[in-house]
């Protein structure tokens, strides 16, 4: 009986090709210098070449670096950029006024208005105010970030691909349209690793909506490997109860205990690994040390009672609300000053189709002080400089108005032509305001930057070439920004 026969059906179908070279040295007579070419050619030998020290790719970071680490504060539902960022006061003079077919020129809609015979002029209701040394406009719903105009950079020309939800957040997160690719975060701590080796290197926090309508909803594979392997996926944080599921110990179980097990597990997975050469076998012996190590990290990292009232007032009173977006904009300054390599943050609720000055409004009464706040701490302990904070939705929002129209309520459609997100700290320039759209902030003028870019770009602050962060996988070399992307250069300081 071979080695092959001991198999069952089952494992013999789930083989994949890397196992199947691997068992097949002995047997098939495949010697070690071709089977060697072959997993090159693949991608797989590329696997090893890592840093012992972070676990990323030997050779990264490709040149030096002017961020550590990302906060990435991801306003999900995709916020109007005409009520926060893009100041048109000349649109009051067009309100009720058909939108011009010069400029919507046949864009597709959705099939939220799509049944509407007239798409009628929305201008925002709320006042603009200028800040900073610059004179930046920026709405009243927004008053925090007059005081951090000074410190953020500004883009109101960003544009997408998708027009619907679920394939525009999976495009930001993943750089395609479709599921099944990794993550920014994987991307990120695949070729960086961790500087922290009692935390993940890729931390997920999700807050719900201020608003009163419906959320869109979130899938974890927003934060998933993909292809890469699972040890690089994002680690969910939750708001109650075990802040990792299953990270305590099982009553009566006490630590020596705990570890007794997991080294008997660490062997029989050992074994499993020297004859079936699954390389997730070692991921999985790695997420249990990893589970092992954050019984006292996780704990310290989400005790907040040394925190000083002072900070608490910065960030506001929501701050002292586990699983708010406040509460996790402080606990994203935590994670960095720990090393962690990428955190992610979802804000739910901004899926304003109605009622909209009513929910931007509420939306931005939770989220304004607490952005402004990190960013604020961050520059006040010295970390602003190598830590790279991005405010980003999925699209915009558009100009005509969906639903009926009056003097005080109106709702927008989705609007992938042009958005406005903001960026600060490492890499970035301070006090800047870039892209200009035309005067129904419908199409872009000046400076469009592709959701592409603007990955390109949050690599290049990491130290990372976008082109030369690849992986081979079935048949051909993919990277966070597919085959397209440039860094957005007049944005870099």
């Amino acid at each position: 009986m071979t080695d092959s026969d001991s198999l069952t059906p089952q494992l013999n179908a789930a083989m994949t090709r890397r196992q199947f070279f691997r068992r097949s040295t002995a047997g098939i007579a495949i010697g070690i210098p071709a089977l060697a070419s072959l997993l090159t050619n693949d991608g797989f030998a590329a696997d090893t070449a890592t840093d012992p020290k972070t676990g990323g790719l030997v050779g990264l970071p490709h040149f030096p670096p002017k961020a550590k680490r990302v906060i990435f504060l991801h306003q999900s539902g995709a916020p109007s950029h005409m009520e926060l960022f893009d100041y048109k006061p000349n649109l009051v003079k067009s309100q009720g006024v058909e939108l011009p077919d010069s400029v919507r020129m046949g864009q597709r809609i959705t099939g939220m208005t799509s049944g509407q015979s007239s798409f009628p002029v929305a201008p925002s209701i709320f006042k603009f105010n200028q800040y900073g040394r610059s004179g930046t406009w920026i709405s009243e719903l927004l008053p925090y970030h007059g005081k951090i105009v000074d410190d953020i950079t500004i883009i109101k020309s960003t544009y997408t691909e998708a027009i619907n939800h679920d394939p525009a957040i999976t495009f930001v997160q993943t750089g395609f349209q479709q599921p099944g690719r990794p993550s920014m975060g994987a991307w990120v701590t695949y070729g960086l690793g961790s500087e922290n080796q009692n935390l993940p290197a890729f931390v997920v926090m999700v807050s719900q909506a201020n608003a009163l309508n419906p959320d869109q909803p979130l899938f974890s594979r927003l934060w998933g490997s993909g292809f890469l392997s699972s040890r690089y996926q994002g680690v969910k944080f939750r708001a109650s109860g075990d802040a990792v599921l299953y990270l305590s110990n099982p009553p009566g179980v006490p630590s020596p205990t705990r570890r007794r097990m997991l080294d008997g597990i660490a062997k029989l997975n050992r074994l499993l690994a020297e004859k079936y050469g699954d390389p997730e076998i070692d991921t999985r012996v790695a997420q249990y040390e990893m589970a092992y190590r954050m019984q006292t990290s996780v704990p310290d990292l989400m005790d907040l009672s040394k925190e000083p009232e002072s900070t608490f007032e910065l960030y506001g009173p929501d701050s002292r609300k586990p699983g708010t977006y406040a509460a996790n904009c402080l606990l994203a300054r935590r994670l960095a000053e720990r090393g962690v390599r990428f955190i992610q943050l979802y804000h739910r609720g901004w899926d304003q189709h109605n009622d909209l000055p009513r929910d931007i409004a509420l939306q931005c009464k939770g989220v304004d002080q607490p952005s402004a706040a990190l960013v604020l701490d961050l520059k006040q302990r010295g970390m602003l400089d190598d830590t790279l904070v991005v405010w980003a939705g999925e699209f915009g929002r558009t100009v005509y108005c969906q639903g009926k129209l009056t003097a005080t309520n109106y709702g927008r459609d989705h609007h992938p032509r042009c958005f406005a997100i903001w960026m600060a700290g490492g890499g970035i320039q301070r006090g800047l305001s870039i892209g200009k759209t035309d005067d129904y902030s419908y199409n872009i003028l000046e400076d469009p930057v592709h959701v592409h870019d603007l990955q390109a770009t949050i690599l290049h602050c990491l130290g990372i070439d976008h082109l030369r962060l690849t992986y081979k996988f079935q048949g051909r070399y993919f990277r966070l920004t597919d085959v397209a992307g440039n860094v957005v250069k007049n944005v870099l300081a």
